[in-house]
C-alpha cells in the first residue's frame, strides 16, 4: 500500500483504504478495527494522503505529507512521541522540530494534530508506507501547490 491508496473524508475520523472508484465518487475501507465501509458521493470530502503538502516559508513551496512522515519516523520511529490532543505548543514546537521551514501563518495546530494522528494509525495498520518512503525525505521543500495539511 502506499499513500495514494489511503484518504482521509471531512468530518470523518480515521484513515480510510481507497477500494475502488464508482461513478460518483470512491468505496472506501477503514483502516484499523473494526472494518467498515463507506461509499462517498459529491457531497464528501475525500483528501488523498499523496496529494497533501504542509505550507513552508518558501516562495509557492510546500513539504509532501509522505516527506514529512519520512523525517517523523527518521527521527522518532513508530512513537513520535506525541499524542493527537497535545497542548498548542507543544504541537507547533513538535512541527518546528520536523519542518524548521513551515509557516506558522498559514500551519494551524489542528494540522499537526491531523499528522501526528495520521501517522500514529498508518505505524498502526499500514507501516511498509512508511518504509518506502523513508529514504525519499529531504529538509527542503518541493514545488507543490497542492493542498495541505
Amino acid at each position: 500500500m502506499e499513500l495514494k491508496d489511503i484518504a482521509a473524508v471531512a468530518g470523518k475520523g480515521g484513515l480510510y483504504k481507497i477500494v475502488k472508484p464508482t461513478r460518483s465518487g470512491l468505496i472506501l475501507e477503514q483502516l484499523g478495527d473494526p472494518k467498515q465501509r463507506l461509499v462517498t458521493g459529491p457531497n464528501h470530502r475525500v483528501s488523498v494522503l499523496h496529494e497533501i503538502s504542509l505550507y513552508t516559508t518558501g516562495v509557492e513551496e510546500t513539504l509532501p505529507l509522505k516527506d514529512v512522515f519520512s523525517i517523523i519516523n527518521k527521527e522518532f520511529g513508530d512513537d513520535p512521541g506525541l499524542e493527537g490532543k497535545a497542548d498548542k505548543e507543544e504541537l507547533m514546537s513538535f512541527i518546528k522540530h520536523i519542518a524548521p521551514n513551515y509557516d506558522p501563518e498559514k500551519v494551524y495546530p489542528s494540522d499537526v494534530k491531523k499528522i501526528v494522528t495520521w501517522y500514529k494509525l498508518i505505524t498502526a495498520h499500514c507501516p511498509e508506507v512508511l518504509k518506502d518512503n523513508s529514504d525519499e525525505a529531504t529538509a527542503e521543500g518541493s514545488p507543490k501547490p497542492d493542498q495541505t495539511a
